[in-house]
């Protein structure tokens, strides 16, 4: 275990590190911990919290349940995809991001290598999936992100999901620099005209791989945080028959682009682009992510599903459903 100066690391994350190590690897108690460390037992829980909380601690369960192989088997039958991976559905629903995050992560560091092009999204579940991504340095990759960014700081900034998948496997970033949302047709069409945007564009359309999330319309939605479209947008877009996006484009139940003008100001990879991607992992899962994940699926835009297995059972609720 390599040591480090103590000015090095900030006192708590040493302090978590070590009761992190002592606990899962030492397979110590958190009694023995805190005598050992000279905190007490409340200390240690709260440490050891914070390690999980952080992404110190990557916990990987090989164990299999029945109940999500059949729901990955009968996904991937019915909508004619390379893998499913769902995970149990946890039962506090703001985890939920968290456990597919995790799988999320697990399964971008197992494809990621040497000379790759990777192009990904945004949103809380990506942000989370990076946890689970070992930091190892890869030759000749590069990382390109989906769609322009904010126009605030933020954690779920497109641009800073990139730019920290990029920095973890040593890779080159390129930006759409431009914003996620134009503020007319005109606008976007005229920065789509610009060299440098251009050639991000260009980059994208020959990734080898996608990591990407849909987006619901309920209010706690990440579009929604950002103040990327008002309440006022989002209930015309219902109203056109919008069920989520993929990549900032609003798509029906069926996979179709809604006919609205908020489609038309996005500066972002085409959700249809991504069939000829060899390989677009989609990773999301809730209540509201339901429909539009059918939508992704029934549009031909997935290879890989990573979700949970209340979403899982929705979407196939819908399939069924529209298959009578």
């Amino acid at each position: 275990m390599p040591t480090f100066p103590d000015h090095a690391l900030d006192r708590d994350e040493q302090l978590a590190t070590r009761a992190a190590w002592l606990y899962f690897v030492a397979g110590l108690t958190q009694a023995q911990i805190g005598k050992k460390l000279g905190i007490n037992r409340i200390r240690v829980n709260r440490l050891l919290a914070q390690a999980r909380e952080q992404g110190m601690v990557q916990i990987r369960i090989t164990g299999r349940l029945a109940d999500c192989i059949e729901l990955e088997n009968r996904i991937t039958e019915h909508f004619k995809i390379d893998q499913a991976i769902i995970v149990p559905t946890p039962p506090d629903a703001s985890l939920i991001r968290h456990v597919i995050g995790a799988a999320a992560g697990g399964a971008l560091a197992e494809r990621l290598k040497d000379g790759m092009s990777v192009g990904v999204g945004w949103g809380r579940t990506l942000r989370l999936s990076l946890r689970s991504v070992p930091r190892r340095p890869l030759r000749r990759v590069s990382v390109v992100s989906l769609m322009g960014g904010l126009t605030r700081g933020a954690a779920v900034n497109p641009h800073e999901t990139a730019s920290h998948l990029a920095d973890l496997i040593d890779a080159q970033c390129f930006y759409i620099a431009a914003p996620a949302l134009a503020d007319s047709q005109a606008t976007r069409d005229l920065l789509a005209q610009q060299p440098m945007i251009r050639d991000v564009f260009e980059r994208l359309r020959k990734v080898d791989l996608v990591l990407v999330s849909v987006g619901g319309l309920a209010p706690d939605s990440t579009i929604h945080q950002v103040d990327l479209i008002s309440e006022t947008d989002a209930g015309s877009l219902r109203k056109a028959g919008a069920v989520g996006d993929l990549c900032a484009h609003w798509l029906d139940v069926e996979g179709r682009l809604v006919d609205h003008p908020l489609n038309k100001r996005a500066v972002a990879l085409s959700p249809f682009d991504l069939k000829s991607v060899p390989c677009v992992i989609v990773a999301s899962g809730g209540a509201d992510k339901v429909e539009v994940l059918h939508g992704a699926l029934k549009g031909g835009m997935v290879d890989i599903l990573i979700t949970d297995e209340a979403t899982a059972s929705g979407v196939l609720a819908i399939a069924e459903e529209r298959d009578k």
